[in-house]
């Protein structure tokens, strides 16, 4: 596998490193990788020892069933199911678990899903309060890591939650370090060159 270029590694309980993401970083356990990249286009990545062909991308949705803006735009360019069974889903949400911090898992390629992960409240700051809700993303992240280990999946995902909802990463980083990678869960966070 050719290297993947500059990154950055969050390890649970040290401290951030800067190092050359490549075969080497599979000796890290329990970190956040962040690589330069599109969170669309997740790199195949070796952890443990482990090559790891099912991957999981994770974003952060509203729950008003808005899609048309943000990172959502970068999966519809590459693939329709997302949006389509996130309007269904929402449309049916009378008879079915469309809520705050639930998940909607939608096979796009073979050993490839996209997470639609309901955290955001509206669209739309209320006085000085941000759409993002911490509690339903760390509901949803719970849940992404069951099924990333029912499907020895690794996550890739953009910066959730700090783009249209508001949200900050300094919430949003601890959250993932313990719902995801304090479980074993292999987690690669893509900023955009």
């Amino acid at each position: 596998m050719p290297p993947l270029g500059l990154g950055r590694v969050r390890c649970f309980g040290w401290i951030g490193i800067r190092c050359k993401l490549c075969s080497t970083v599979a000796m890290a356990s329990r970190c956040i990788r962040y690589l330069v990249g599109d969170a669309t286009r997740p790199q195949k990545i070796s952890s443990r020892h482990v090559e790891h062909e099912n991957q999981i991308i994770v974003h952060v949705c509203n729950d008003i069933g808005g899609w048309g803006a943000g990172f959502v735009v970068a999966l519809s360019r590459r693939w329709r199911q997302p949006e389509l069974e996130y309007r269904a889903w929402y449309e049916q949400r009378a008879n079915n678990d469309f809520s705050l911090g639930a998940v909607q898992l939608v096979a796009v390629e073979q050993h490839l899903w996209v997470a639609n992960l309901v955290g955001q409240r509206d669209v739309k700051m209320r006085g000085e309060v941000p759409p993002i809700r911490y509690d339903a993303v760390q509901r949803g992240l719970h849940r992404v890591a069951e099924a990333a280990k029912e499907r020895n999946a690794t996550v890739h995902m953009p910066r959730i939650g700090c783009g249209l909802a508001g949200g900050s990463w300094d919430s949003i980083e601890p959250l993932i370090l313990q719902e995801l990678v304090q479980e074993g869960v292999d987690v690669t966070v893509y900023d955009l060159p």
